[in-house]
């Protein structure tokens, strides 16, 4: 890590509010989680937007996480992963290659709008013929939930990877039966 942190041997992810800013630490941990809990966007296309989103962050523990096998890792149970449409491990593979092709025109235009929040969010307000396309295949409060929750993985992963978090996280590798 790039920070000091005691050794917390019982955490997965190590829980930087034990040493630094606890009440900040506490809020971004519930922005964090807070897609998990509540998004409504069916589970294959969140994953692909937030596998998306961490390839850009370069997050370690982002892009080796799994919402169906880690979020019971942190006690948290429902939420997303009781949505539709859950993903294989290689979905999870082809986007983390950058390949969006297995994808539906749907998830794809979700994963790019993903991109572009995190890499060109100027050029995307701008872009209205891809808006155009965007609002063809989802309504305004799936934008509105994938929005809030790119800005999520995009805040949380960017701050686990800048501050050497990812590396001491114990989460990590593809779904067992992937194996």
């Amino acid at each position: 890590m790039r920070i000091e942190l005691d050794p917390q041997p019982q955490n997965a992810i190590p829980d930087l509010s034990v040493q630094y800013s606890p009440e900040i630490i506490r809020a971004s941990g519930a922005f964090a989680m807070a897609p998990y809990r509540y998004s409504k966007l069916p589970l294959r296309l969140f994953e692909a937007c937030r596998i998306a989103t961490a390839v850009i962050n370069g997050c370690t523990v982002c892009m080796n996480w799994r919402a169906q096998r880690d979020l019971r890792l942190l006690g948290v149970e429902g939420g997303v992963v009781d949505q539709s449409e859950a993903p294989d491990e290689a979905m999870y593979q082809a986007v983390l290659n950058g390949d969006l092709s297995t994808l539906s025109e749907r998830e794809r235009l979700a994963v790019q709008f993903s991109q572009a929040m995190g890499q060109d969010p100027r050029g995307l307000g701008e872009d209205e013929a891809f808006w155009s396309k965007l609002k063809s295949v989802m309504s305004d409060a799936e934008i509105v939930d994938l929005t809030h929750c790119t800005a999520a993985w995009m805040a949380m992963g960017r701050v686990a990877h800048v501050l050497g978090v990812d590396a001491a996280c114990s989460i990590g590798g593809p779904l067992a039966e992937a194996a």
